[in-house]
């Protein structure tokens, strides 16, 4: 009865869709060390190989050491067209080179919640790729007051969803309801471990439901 109860209150977005003929650009973004270059790696894997769709890729993330050189070896492997940017102008510019894609996958360099400057550019570099949707990626492993926080933080960046990561690590999951509770946003997927293509998931609220009550585990 308390799984139907809390799976009632998880609100799911579904998986990314894509439609023949049309470019959907989707960004994760995100404070850092989250997982969003592996999570990345892991969507433009299961979308070209398994699905066989055009992906393309455009990295943000030009300021952490080996970003750049971690998502093009992805890229390099799942054989991927990448853009790597650095301004607005340039955004518009990859967006416009990769426009024959189904799927835009964007990367973007991890930001703290507290620093608005950094928020800010975000915020203008997909404006410039005028994103279809933005999934806020936070791990499931963090304090939940700090997940609420961040979450109302980037709130100013358009988010559209959620995307939950190292449920494999998290001790428990309780910490996750009151982000889902308050953010207002929908789960679109979850992940549980490295492996690329593997450890993701679209969200489902009845299993949710049941990680968070410990009645079923992350794998």
């Amino acid at each position: 009865r308390i799984a139907r109860m809390i799976e009632e209150e998880i609100r799911v977005a579904g998986p990314i869709e894509t439609t023949p003929g049309t470019c959907r650009v989707v960004a994760l973004v995100g404070p850092t060390g989250v997982g969003k270059t592996t999570t990345i790696a892991k969507l433009a894997a299961n979308f070209r190989l398994r699905e066989k769709r055009r992906v393309g890729l455009i990295t943000v993330d030009t300021y952490r050491i080996a970003a750049v050189e971690q998502l093009r070896t992805y890229a390099d492997i799942i054989d991927l067209p990448m853009e790597v940017v650095s301004t607005p102008r340039a955004m518009r510019q990859a967006v416009e080179r990769l426009s024959d894609m189904e799927l835009i996958l964007m990367d973007t360099a991890g930001r703290s919640p507290r620093d608005e400057v950094k928020i800010q550019e975000l915020k203008s570099m997909l404006a410039e790729a005028q994103a279809d949707e933005v999934h806020l990626v936070l791990s499931s492993s963090a304090a939940s007051q700090g997940l609420v926080k961040t979450a109302q933080r980037f709130a100013e960046v358009g988010t559209s969803s959620l995307l939950l990561t190292k449920l494999d690590e998290a001790t428990g999951l309780g910490n996750v309801l009151p982000l889902l509770r308050d953010s207002g946003l929908p789960l679109s997927y979850i992940t549980n471990g490295q492996n690329v293509p593997d450890d993701i998931l679209p969200a489902d609220a009845k299993r949710l439901a049941r990680m968070i009550l410990g009645m079923e585990g992350a794998r």
